[in-house]
């Protein structure tokens, strides 16, 4: 079992980040609640990781807190609900958000995430409510407000790529990117911005 990984970050283009541990890279699928908070490339990162084998792939998913991962672990266990589709849930809504959802029954937002439609989300309310029954849902987020040189029109383009890996389809990112475009946001900011006018439309 991997537990964490250290190390160098090379690259980060949602939802896929690239980690240097001694000379070998580590290609790491991460939720945008995890992009949110890491520094630029270049700089060392630590993050709590799970370790997916399959019949044809070995994935690792990386996480900034336990809180995420421990999410994560739950959402998986639901059937019908893989590793890239937890990853999308966590990406769209924040954790807090997600737990108050599932608190107050609310399966009508949980369908505005993409790969979710109606008996996924009761599924979800309906298993998950045990689950998280203790869970505290007033959790302190943060945001990374690194504003380096923005490329406006590159970050465009990398914001449209990160919503479509994430399930949303193109005219659905670019719409969603164009309501809350800001010549000074970077793309994670934009990412951030667009999932929360989705969500929450």
């Amino acid at each position: 079992m991997i537990t964490h990984i250290s190390g160098l970050l090379l690259d980060k283009k949602p939802p896929l980040l690239t980690i240097d541990v001694n000379g070998i890279g580590y290609e790491i699928f991460a939720p945008m609640s995890t992009f949110y908070q890491l520094p630029d490339a270049g700089n060392k990162i630590t993050l709590l990781t799970h370790f997916v084998v399959r019949e044809d792939a070995q994935l690792l998913f990386g996480f900034h807190s336990e809180q995420e991962r421990k999410l994560f672990r739950a959402l998986i266990k639901v059937n019908g609900v893989g590793p890239k589709l937890a990853l999308t849930i966590l990406s769209g809504i924040e954790t807090a958000d997600f737990v108050a959802c599932i608190h107050a029954q609310d399966d009508t937002r949980l369908t505005r995430i993409p790969g979710i439609g109606k008996k996924t989300a009761e599924r979800l309310v309906v298993e998950m409510k045990d689950a998280l029954s203790q869970w505290n849902i007033n959790i302190a987020t943060t945001v990374s407000s690194q504003n380096n040189l923005v490329d406006p029109n590159q970050a465009i383009q990398d914001a449209i790529s990160a919503l479509t890996a994430l399930g949303y389809k193109p005219h659905e990112a670019k719409n969603a990117i164009s309501k809350v475009h800001q010549p000074d946001h970077n793309n994670e900011q934009l990412i951030r911005l667009a999932l929360q006018q989705m969500v929450r439309r």
